[in-house]
């Protein structure tokens, strides 16, 4: 259990799934939560269930592709607490699936706007406040698709590769300050944002797992809760695997 007492932790995407999954571990280990997603409903209801759980939590509805969303993540997080200590990335959409010569541009467009506009916004926005403080840790949630590239999956799989990079820039930028920038890559995770993937990808990914299995909302939460701690302290730039022994670098 890391201790987050007192911090402030903006989480994109946080209504199901992965990222509701790492708002309450953030919550369980301390820190009070900005729970950030476009569907009103069900990031309402997200924020009253941890709060029904003793936890402090605020929802705010909103498009990660917009950069409103993120100052107006930033802007509650302040006004209600004074502080972001932080940054979950871990927003996401897997697109259609389909050979590139299948595929629009406009669906590159499309994941673009979301897996990576949306983790550029919201440290647009959130890092000079950390900066005020000299402390925060930022996790953004990539992919093995980002490393190795899934068949059928293009815009996702660069865009992922996009937040690799994009990881890497920030946590150079950052070195010597109090703040520190890592990704993870997991595998297969099941949840809601397999419903856009065909059976036949499915079943490409998960084959690809030496574990035989996908991999448990609660464990990709319990490595972002490691990285999102003070004991994360000397890693920057660098990317986790949380693969079931697929990634091979």
């Amino acid at each position: 259990m890391a201790n987050l007492d007192n911090q402030v932790a903006i989480v994109t995407g946080a209504a199901t799934g992965i990222g509701y999954g790492i708002s309450e571990r953030l919550a369980y280990d301390g820190a009070k939560i900005v729970l950030v997603d476009f569907d009103k409903n069900a990031v309402a209801a997200a924020a009253s269930s941890l709060s029904e759980k003793g936890f402090e939590a605020e929802p705010i509805v909103g498009d990660v592709a917009e950069p409103k969303t993120a100052q107006d993540a930033v802007n509650i997080a302040l006004n209600k607490w004074n502080r972001i200590d932080i940054l979950v990335n871990n927003a996401g959409i897997g697109g259609a699936n389909g050979n590139i010569w299948e595929l629009d541009v406009e669906e590159l467009d499309r994941v673009y706007n979301t897996n990576l506009r949306g983790v550029f916004s919201f440290c647009h926005e959130s890092i000079p406040e950390m900066l005020k403080a000299d402390y925060g840790r930022i996790v953004n949630i990539a992919s093995i698709a980002g490393k190795e590239g899934n068949p059928k999956m293009v815009p996702y799989s660069s865009t992922k590769a996009a937040v690799i990079g994009l990881t890497k820039s920030v946590g150079k930028e950052l070195a010597g300050t109090g703040i520190v920038a890592n990704c993870i890559t997991p595998a297969v995770v099941q949840t809601r944002i397999l419903e856009e993937f065909t059976p036949e990808v499915i079943e490409y990914m998960v084959g690809k797992i030496p574990i035989g299995r996908t991999a448990e909302v609660s464990e990709i939460a319990a490595l972002v809760a490691w990285l999102s701690s003070s004991e994360c302290s000397f890693s920057t730039g660098a990317v986790f695997d949380i693969s079931g022994g697929r990634a091979t670098y």
